[in-house]
């Protein structure tokens, strides 16, 4: 599993065998249950990781205490990538919403990797600006969207990544409480709750606990839109 979960990430999926075998001999798992936190924003940062199972929130906390979460990362997808080139504080915390496995590259033996095989470093490229873009549009919908439609958004984008498809419709295990959604589209858990609540009188979702059943999915598309 492990190895498919290696060759499944784009930024490695170039390497042969014996690469990719090096690779996760270098590579440690890590294992978190839910609630529990992998790095705090601030910690030195000097290692990736890569999420095996389950799914990891990226959090920033204000001053002023207000805590708003950046993405949520499920399998396959790299987390502290940007500490491998530049070693600092963290800029965000990571902590499981779902009991998870993780695989930890440290900065050493990364930097070795890219010496050795220098065509990763435009895989890299590609991945930092695929996130840089995510980041964009996330700023472009607090300025442009209203709350339904930062709504609608998020659930889409859940949608792709944990996604099941049902008899009813696209399953969404989410695992996010509706504090953490409300976090993830940047308000307050009362307005968001209103726009689940409108979603469900059109007919377009239901909810069922940390999940939710998509059921008019071109309907929650014009929505975000």
């Amino acid at each position: 599993m492990d190895d498919s979960a290696i060759s499944s990430v784009p930024l490695f999926a170039s390497l042969d065998d014996d690469a990719r075998a090096a690779l996760r001999e270098a590579m440690h798992e890590v294992s978190l249950r839910r609630g529990e936190t992998l790095f705090h924003e601030g910690d030195p940062g000097d290692r990736l990781f890569l999420v095996i199972e389950g799914k990891i929130k990226l959090g920033h906390r204000s001053t002023d205490g207000r805590e708003n979460l950046l993405a949520i990362l499920g399998p396959g997808e790299l987390l502290g990538e940007l500490t491998l080139f530049e070693p600092g504080e963290r800029t965000a915390t990571a902590s499981a919403v779902a009991t998870s496995r993780l695989l930890e590259l440290q900065h050493d033996p990364f930097m070795h990797l890219l010496d050795t095989r220098p065509e990763l470093a435009k895989h890299m490229l590609r991945a930092l600006a695929r996130r840089l873009r995510r980041t964009n549009e996330a700023l472009a919908d607090l300025v442009f969207s209203d709350v339904p439609g930062r709504v609608a958004k998020a659930l889409l984008d859940l949608s792709v990544r944990f996604g099941e498809q049902t008899p009813d419709g696209l399953r969404v295990a989410h695992d996010l409480t509706q504090e953490e959604l409300a976090q993830l589209v940047g308000a307050s858990r009362e307005t968001v709750n209103k726009s689940l609540a409108d979603f469900i009188s059109r007919g377009w979702i239901r909810l069922e606990g940390r999940a939710v059943q998509i059921l008019d999915l071109e309907r929650l598309k014009r929505r975000a839109r």
